[in-house]
């Protein structure tokens, strides 16, 4: 121990400032390796939360004396990834995180004797509003929704009585949209939890400001080009979904998009046909009418006599001339009818007249040993086989329509997911993060080790060896001359023992030296006695 304190105060005031740095230095990494090994793995907990549910679930986490860490805007929470499966079962058995929104539990605490009818009516609205809204955010591609209920309430000994309404605002997932089929089923379902509300009168908007459904009392009572507008849009979703359901099926999941406008005529058109069939004739009626025609003329005696006033005269033929004549006719019509058809053609619906349809196909992507991805477009006779499924799907008329089908590569978009993934063998990729952080740090330590502090120490140890040579050199030049000039053999010398270091006195060297050096002197004579001669002749006349 005193030797490291006589090494320490040799050193001088510079050199222990540069060891006492270099030890602090190394003093706080170490503690900083220290702390840092020591933090817990930090995992999220929820993302996307509104500032009422993060104060709550930071009350949490605080009551359960759980480490967390919040962002800045409070809309995520980290915690210990070994307590993120545990807080989120606690913190679900509050009823946590709702989102913003407020259901059913608004009642759980609330006075029923100290409010009043209007407070209950509004609460009523606001719980239902909530668990609408908790509904629709089960929706996979649905983030967050919000609902906002109108239930008008009915005068007293008013005969007319208001249709309730809803809106809806719904926050999607990255660029997801919802389908016509969705969004008919979110109108349905928040129809059928409201008493008397239809869902024609629900309205629907993204969080892009999109109208996905518009809130009409009837579709008959808005407006005609409004209307005719959105059976456009209907329509032409209904083709480009088509395209995309069958063309998944083959490129893959979300690798084809495809856009359609259409021409449409939605004219009302009422025509009627009148067709004749001359082969076709039937008989529809026959008349006969026969005609017998007889006329017996006699020619009487105009005398008059007893004979001709007696009553059986005119039987007896008297004594007339006769002369008789007869005729017969029959006449026959027969009525024919003719095949006739009549049509009445009414068209309600509208017609397409031309159909222009956009379709963005992905390419492929071919995996290396490295791990690099490689996009590799389609072939030319792949994309003329997507062309030809694209036309038949549409009922493509070459004279009518276009279609155009492109191979492109589709932009990443970011998808986040929580559920951690195993890399390597049992470690997620988290926890394979975390070791290499650990291996990075101690390589950091070790080479700051190496690379530093050992070249500094040894830096300053080498100056203070060759300061303590140089002074034995000096004492050893001194030694040379023993006392009175005269030298010390080396003979006296040599019989001293190599492990005796006690120190000596010299008669005329100010000072001790060691008895080790003297002899180290006397071997250094017996090896260059021909240097030491003439060192020593030096002296002589440097004296003389």
């Amino acid at each position: 121990m005193s030797n490291v304190v006589d090494t320490l105060k040799n050193l001088g005031p510079q050199r222990l400032a540069v060891v006492g740095g270099v030890v602090l230095a190394l003093v706080a990494f170490f503690i900083y390796l220290m702390t840092r090994l020591g933090t817990p793995q930090m995992e999220l907990l929820y993302s996307n939360l509104n500032q009422d549910d993060s104060r709550q679930i930071i009350d949490i986490l605080s009551r359960e004396q759980v480490p967390y860490d919040v962002t800045q805007d409070g809309g995520e929470i980290f915690v210990s990834s070994d307590r993120v499966g545990p807080m989120r079962l606690k913190i679900a058995e509050n009823g946590l995180p709702t989102g913003g929104s407020v259901g059913y539990e608004v009642f759980d605490n609330a006075d029923a004797i100290g409010s009043t009818n209007f407070q209950q009516n509004v609460n009523l609205v606001r719980a239902l509003e909530g668990e609408l809204a908790r509904t629709i955010r089960s929706i996979d591609s649905v983030k967050a929704a919000r609902v906002h209920l109108v239930l008008p309430r009915r005068e007293l000994f008013s005969r007319e009585r208001q249709q309730p309404s809803a809106s809806i605002v719904l926050n999607m997932n990255n660029a997801v949209r919802l389908s016509k089929e969705q969004v008919t089923a979110i109108q349905h379902l928040v129809a059928s939890a409201v008493p008397d509300l239809k869902p024609e009168r629900i309205s629907i908007v993204d969080d892009k400001g999109t109208l996905l459904a518009r809130g009409f009392d009837q579709p008959g009572n808005a407006d005609k080009t409004q209307e005719i507008e959105r059976q456009r849009l209907q329509k032409q979703e209904q083709i480009a979904r088509r395209i995309e359901g069958l063309l998944e099926r083959t490129v893959g999941f979300g690798k084809v998009r495809a856009e359609v406008f259409a021409d449409m005529d939605f004219s009302r058109e009422t025509s009627v046909e009148e067709e004749y069939d001359p082969e076709g004739q039937v008989v529809r009626s026959t008349s006969t009418m026969e005609e017998n025609e007889q006329s017996n003329e006699t020619e009487n005696d105009l005398s008059v006599s007893v004979g001709n006033n007696l009553p059986d005269a005119q039987q007896n033929g008297g004594n007339g001339t006769s002369a008789g004549s007869s005729a017969s006719r029959t006449q026959e019509t027969v009525n024919y009818e003719i095949s006739k058809k009549i049509i009445n053609r009414v068209r309600e619906t509208a017609v397409v007249n031309r159909l222009s349809v956009a379709v963005l196909v992905d390419g492929t992507y071919t995996r290396a040993d490295d791990g690099s991805v490689t996009y590799v477009p389609r072939s030319q006779e792949e994309m003329d086989q997507i062309s030809t499924l694209v036309q038949s799907a549409i009922g493509y008329e070459d004279k009518r329509d276009r279609v155009d089908v492109i191979n492109m590569r589709f932009a990443e978009l970011e998808q986040i997911d929580d559920t951690p993934k195993i890399v390597f063998w049992i470690f997620t990729k988290e926890e394979l993060m975390k070791y290499a952080e650990y291996v990075v740090l101690a390589l950091v330590a070790l080479l700051v080790i190496l690379l530093v502090v050992r070249p500094i120490i040894k830096r300053v140890f080498e100056q203070q060896a060759a300061a303590e040579a140089a002074a034995l050199a000096e004492a050893e030049q001194e030694a040379l001359a023993g006392p009175a000039g005269v030298p010390v053999p080396s003979d006296a010398a040599a019989e001293e023992d190599d492990s005796f270091e006690e120190l000596i006195d010299i008669d005329r060297v100010e000072g001790r030296v060691k008895a080790s050096s003297v002899k180290k002197v006397g071997e250094i004579v017996d090896k260059h006695p021909e240097e030491a001669l003439a060192i020593i002749r030096n002296w002589m006349y440097q004296e003389g």
